[in-house]
């Protein structure tokens, strides 16, 4: 069998190295550069002939710095011969353009799919893309990988009573479903509008949250706007206390200090899919190393990786196990 090489661009190290501590190998060495006119230059330094090389980036800012990185590492492996090149991108960001919503405007999503494709990568591993639809922009097999159970076992720790598992939108409610499940709750939902990247709107709430605490679940915080806003409208229908949840804490701009002193909030909870913020240390962070690990193994050894969601995503649970899911209401 050939063997792992793992390298780990400058996103995020200290994930790519839990990574390769569940994996049991060690983490390669690589070097980035920046010459003088601004470019990059990237450079593995071991050996990857033959090998399977993955190369762990998620896509965070500065996002054209990580994706010039990553784009330039699977290259600088595929010229080293490696037998296959898989780049691991917990976070996918340009998953949030994936359609066509006005005039003469660019879709980022299926255009970095495409750079990625053509730098030479022959498989990605991502966890939660922003939208669904995302996954067939790429022309190379993706594993979607999910965290939706690591958050669950959280709150499957505290007590429950009372709760609501609520979406920020409609968009999200599919996962926020499988969220409640999980957790045995009830589920409800924002209804969104977007005005601009950090301004939304929410008209009403789908569900019943009257007099309950809510657990709140997005895939992705960056300003923290829409969350905000979500928890003005669940306290005018007499919610008093909010745990918020997310995949990828970006938290970008002013979202730490609108998220740590919002005085409805219990608790915030993400996964290290990108680097947690600095200067926030009652910010819960559930690592989802272990997944990224296991799913590496599994594509190494020929097996399957969606049997690691076997109970948790009936997208990708066997026949079986999704007309369990489907009998109970999905």
């Amino acid at each position: 069998m050939r063997e792992i090489v793992v390298f780990s661009g400058s996103a995020h190290r200290e994930l790519a190295h839990d990574i390769c501590d569940a994996l049991g190998v060690p983490l390669s060495e690589s070097v980035t550069s920046r010459f003088s006119n601004d470019c990059l230059q990237a450079q593995l330094l071991a050996n990857c002939r033959q090998r399977d090389v993955y190369i762990v980036q998620p896509l965070v800012p500065p996002t054209q710095d990580s994706l010039m990185e990553l784009l330039l590492m699977v290259d600088a492996a595929r010229g080293a011969s490696a037998a296959m090149v898989t780049a691991v991108i917990p976070h996918f960001a340009y998953a949030r353009s994936d359609k066509k919503d006005a005039s003469r405007i660019s879709l980022g999503g299926r255009l970095v799919a495409d750079l990625i494709a053509t730098a030479g990568v022959d498989r990605v591993i991502t966890m939660n893309l922003h939208a669904p639809q995302v996954h067939g922009f790429f022309s190379v097999p993706v594993d979607h990988l999910t965290s939706l159970g690591e958050l669950a076992a959280h709150f499957r720790e505290g007590d429950l009573t009372g709760s609501v598992v609520v979406s920020p939108d409609l968009g999200n409610a599919k996962d926020a479903t499988q969220f409640s499940r999980l957790l045995g709750l009830p589920v409800a939902a924002g209804s969104k509008r977007r005005l601009a990247d950090d301004r939304v709107v929410i008209d009403s709430i789908v569900g019943d949250v009257e007099g309950k605490r809510a657990i709140v679940l997005d895939d992705e915080i960056a300003t923290g706007g829409s969350i905000v806003e979500l928890l003005d409208r669940l306290a005018d229908h007499g919610v008093t206390e909010a745990a918020v949840a997310c995949t990828h804490g970006l938290f970008a701009g002013n979202a730490v200090e609108r998220l740590r002193g919002h005085p409805m909030i219990s608790e915030v909870v993400t996964t290290d899919t990108v680097p947690p913020p600095p200067g926030w240390p009652a910010l819960k962070v559930r690592s989802v190393a272990g997944l990224f690990a296991e799913a590496i193994k599994r594509i190494h050894e020929g097996e399957s990786v969606s049997s690691l969601f076997d109970g948790v995503d009936p997208t990708h649970a066997p026949p079986r196990q999704r007309s369990l899911f489907e009998r109970v209401g999905g």
